[in-house]
């Protein structure tokens, strides 16, 4: 077919209608769409995604999708495109278009929004997280449409804003609001082309620690709040990690806990009566996140017992979640593991060890899982890129499942 995708004659086991769709993927088109997205800076913040969904927007309408952008917030809009009959099992695709800042500009040696094209690699902001994804989807749904395979069901397409600060205002708006509910749900994030069941869980977690001002020249007038959130921390390391690092799945990386802030003290010379800390808390299958404080707060409080005037205060940030994982029997992981196979691609099922917007539609008991083209680490990060074959082989694997779940043919 091209230089990156290959012949399908060398795909084994494809169907008529997977011939079609898959042969209706340009790999010219997607490389200039995928190019063309990452050279919009669409930065979170201020999150204005605003020019990104409308260029997502324009070719599937073109194609005969019908669109809807959605918003709580006029600079974050959200797309909504959808292909095919109302009856029937409906697929989402779910992606996100605002990207991180660039950082240091002279830690890039690319133009951060140049989409730069070498050694096989596009490079940019987004070019991987989320772009790569959201480019996939994009134009397997386009494949999809012109290739005029029937349909038993709806494609639906959400491309939204605000993942880099939550998804409060994308998925999380789009989900609660039920603008659509998906039968399944693949959610595009970094995975090297690997299907993830779920992401872990979260359970964001504040310790404060109050004391009592003094002049520093004479500390024992006060109550060093600094000190005493240093006791919490050294009793967090040698009490709770090692407990918390036991706690393991078999398809997500081990449980695990880190201090990520802090904050305290009001001037060199003032004992400190205020002291904060933030702790990273992700959890695996089985862990709650409402006991996680609890264990938390115990430490904490056992830590501080025998210093005076001191007083600890432990709460969530924000609501935490358990982790989500879809069944490995569901039609759509058995769907995606279809394309894969036929691909060359891994079968291997695992987990996503960051937050992504799928568990939004987890929680509510929709089949959701994690599926793109990249490295997570390469996210966020000066040059970040993503390699041509990989873009392709994700467009690819995106179509085969649209195929295998909203068509009747069997192969």
């Amino acid at each position: 077919m091209g230089k990156w995708i290959p012949d399908l004659d060398d795909v084994a086991g494809l169907s008529a209608n997977e011939r079609l769709v898959l042969d209706c993927i340009d790999e010219d088109a997607v490389i200039a769409f995928h190019r063309g997205l990452v050279q919009i800076p669409s930065v979170n913040p201020p999150g204005d995604v605003r020019e990104a969904i409308h260029y997502c927007e324009a070719p599937l309408k073109l194609a005969g999708f019908s669109t809807e952008v959605v918003s709580t917030d006029e600079i974050m809009p959200n797309l909504i495109a959808r292909f095919g009959p109302e009856r029937g099992p409906v697929l989402g695709f779910n992606a996100h278009v605002d990207v991180v800042p660039i950082g240091e500009r002279s830690a890039w040696r690319h133009d951060p929004f140049g989409a730069e094209i070498e050694d096989g690699k596009i490079y940019g902001r987004g070019a991987g997280d989320d772009k790569a994804s959201v480019t996939a989807q994009v134009m397997a749904g386009l494949a999809l449409a012109k290739c005029g395979v029937p349909l038993t069901g709806q494609l639906v397409i959400n491309e939204v804003a605000d993942e880099e600060a939550g998804g409060f205002k994308g998925a999380a708006f789009v989900s609660e609001r039920e603008f659509f509910t998906p039968d399944f749900m693949i959610v595009g994030e970094q995975t090297f082309n690997g299907i993830a069941l779920g992401e872990k869980g979260a359970s964001p977690t504040r310790i404060t620690v109050r004391g009592r001002t003094a002049h520093g020249a004479l500390p024992w007038e006060g109550a060093n709040a600094i000190e005493a959130m240093a006791e919490i921390i050294v009793a967090l390391r040698r009490d709770y990690w090692p407990v918390v690092a036991t706690r393991t799945s078999p398809i997500f990386h081990p449980s695990s806990a880190s201090v990520n802030l802090f904050e305290g003290g009001i001037k060199s010379n003032v004992v400190p009566d205020f002291a904060q800390i933030y702790v990273d808390r992700r959890l695996v299958p089985g862990e709650q996140p409402a006991e996680v404080v609890k264990e938390i707060e115990a430490i904490a409080m056992e830590a501080v017992a025998a210093l005076p005037g001191i007083t600890v205060e432990v709460g969530e940030v924000y609501p935490g979640g358990e982790a989500t994982s879809t069944p490995a029997e569901s039609p759509l992981v058995k769907a995606m593991i279809g394309a894969n196979q036929r691909l060359g691609l891994s079968t291997e099922l695992g987990g996503f060890s960051m937050a992504t917007d799928g568990r939004f539609w987890a929680r509510q008991g929709i089949p959701t899982i994690i599926y793109g083209p990249g490295d997570p680490k390469l996210a966020h990060v000066p040059d970040e890129w993503i390699g041509i074959d990989e873009l392709l082989q994700a467009t690819l694997a995106y179509a085969l499942a649209a195929v295998a779940l909203l068509t009747q043919e069997s192969r």
